[in-house]
């Protein structure tokens, strides 16, 4: 779609000039008024993404046009057209907000150029402002899964503590989903429009750790080669989170409390302090408290941090939200596969909401991911959830009594799930070689009898010429 220019000049002279230079290129809809109130009324009635207009015009001047319609339109851009003697006029319409200024006369590139500039930053801008809504739209409560009592109450406290700039701790297993509470807090904020910064304080060194936390000057350390922005002066007037918050070292949580008391920080080898407006967000997987025990982790800290506590349940705790999770999983997956999107049979759904997940949620998205890639039909099966099957309880199995019902018992269970991933392996091999045993038995490295041989065990027939079950026997 063409950028829309309104040209505004009393000259017909340099409209003309104008429209001839921007109407050579096709990404250009051009039009033009000598007057600056209509220019008003034309940016009010239509979409307008950039304006040329002059200072000095008679009735309202190019200063107040300006005015207005930054005031009224923040979003469009606007070139000022100065005489050479209207140099700091036209620097007073820079801080009105102009984008930028041309001193008549100027040639055909010189107006390209600056037109380009303006018209580039606008498409940067909305498209920048498209992906903080995008991001955002992704962490308001109704897009994050979560139907279960547990997590409808972690709703609730998201909602009371995003509008204050308070210093949040979320606690919970690894793989819960704790950043994505942070960033729900986040983009629930007023803070939204802001930077939201994420450290992993448990992939960095205790240097490396203050480095990335508070930045450092050229030369304060072997391989500082140019000064760096800490992550506390990058989130400035935004949230940062700090993950994993219960590996830092004694000796950082010590400057870190100074960061939270006194909101001001110094890089690594300075010695100018720099002040700092970040909301503060951590997680952590560790029993802080006990480690404040241990004296592992610093008590005046813990306090500091663990103002609005959010604890992150485990997925076995919120068994009601597995079902919507797993289809969730299994549509993105799908999206990314061009696959259309298969059913969970009962089975296979008994099965997750009865395993108890100690990789959580994580472990869950994996597992969907698994078994979209083993399933040859239009449903995932038992028998595609491979990772977690025999880890899943079964109700329905005989209890033993005796050592030797023990026995029998584990050697059955054992058979069992050797013919489950013998059948599966069968199914998929001869789903990739389009039905054709011998390829199949090639592919896989078998004898072609042998091949055949389980799939006598399993009754798995295909229409192939070059296969008679029959032939199994004669093995």
């Amino acid at each position: 779609m063409s950028a829309r220019i309104l040209i505004v000049d009393d000259e017909e002279i340099v409209i003309r000039s104008c429209r001839r230079i921007l109407s050579d290129s096709q990404l250009y809809a051009v039009d033009s008024t000598q007057d600056g109130a209509d220019a008003l009324r034309r940016v009010d009635e239509s979409e307008y993404d950039l304006l040329v207009l002059d200072i000095m015009m008679p009735g309202i001047d190019g200063l107040e046009v300006l005015q207005q319609v930054k005031e009224r339109h923040p979003d469009v851009d606007v070139i000022m057209v100065t005489g050479l003697s209207q140099i700091q006029t036209a620097v007073k319409a820079m801080k009105l907000g102009a984008f930028d200024y041309l001193s008549k006369p100027f040639d055909p590139d010189e107006l390209k150029h600056v037109v380009d500039r303006a018209l580039e930053r606008r498409r940067l801008l909305q498209e920048n402002r498209s992906l903080k809504t995008e991001v955002g739209s992704k962490y308001r409560f109704e897009n994050i899964i979560g139907s279960s009592a547990p997590m409808q109450a972690v709703f609730g406290l998201i909602a009371k503590c995003a509008p204050t700039n308070t210093t949040v701790m979320i606690t919970g297993e690894s793989g819960t989903g704790k950043e994505v509470i942070a960033r729900a807090i986040h983009y629930n904020s007023l803070r939204k429009d802001q930077p939201f910064v994420t450290v992993d304080c448990n992939t960095l060194s205790e240097n490396l750790l203050e480095s990335e936390l508070f930045g450092h000057t050229k030369g304060s350390f072997t391989g500082a080669v140019a000064n760096k922005r800490g992550m506390f002066e990058v989130a400035n007037n935004g949230t940062l989170f700090l993950d994993e918050f219960g590996n830092i070292p004694l000796s950082t949580q010590a400057k870190l409390l100074r960061v939270i008391q006194e909101r001001e920080f110094r890089p690594v080898g300075s010695t100018v302090t720099q002040k700092t407006n970040v909301r503060l967000v951590t997680a952590t997987n560790k029993d802080l408290k006990a480690m404040v025990t241990e004296g592992t982790f610093r008590e005046d800290l813990y306090y500091r941090i663990n103002v609005f506590p959010i604890h992150a349940p485990a997925l076995r705790e919120r068994r009601d939200d597995i079902p919507a999770l797993a289809f969730h999983f299994l549509k993105a997956f799908c999206a990314e596969m061009e696959k259309p999107v298969p059913e969970i049979s009962e089975a296979a759904m008994s099965t997750l909401v009865n395993y108890d997940w100690p990789g959580n949620v994580r472990e869950l998205e994996n597992t969907m991911h698994r078994a979209l890639i083993l399933a040859s039909d239009k449903a995932i099966h038992q028998a595609h959830l491979v990772n977690i099957i025999d880890h899943t309880p079964r109700h329905d199995l005989e209890v033993p009594r005796t050592g030797e019902d023990l026995k029998r018992l584990k050697k059955i269970a054992r058979e069992k799930s050797v013919e489950d991933v013998e059948k599966l392996f069968i199914q998929e091999t001869l789903k990739r070689n389009g039905s054709n045993v011998t390829k199949s038995a090639e592919e896989t490295g078998m004898q072609r009898s042998n091949f055949q041989a389980l799939m006598k065990k399993y009754n798995i027939r295909v229409r192939d010429t070059d296969y008679d079950p029959d032939d199994a026997d004669a093995s």
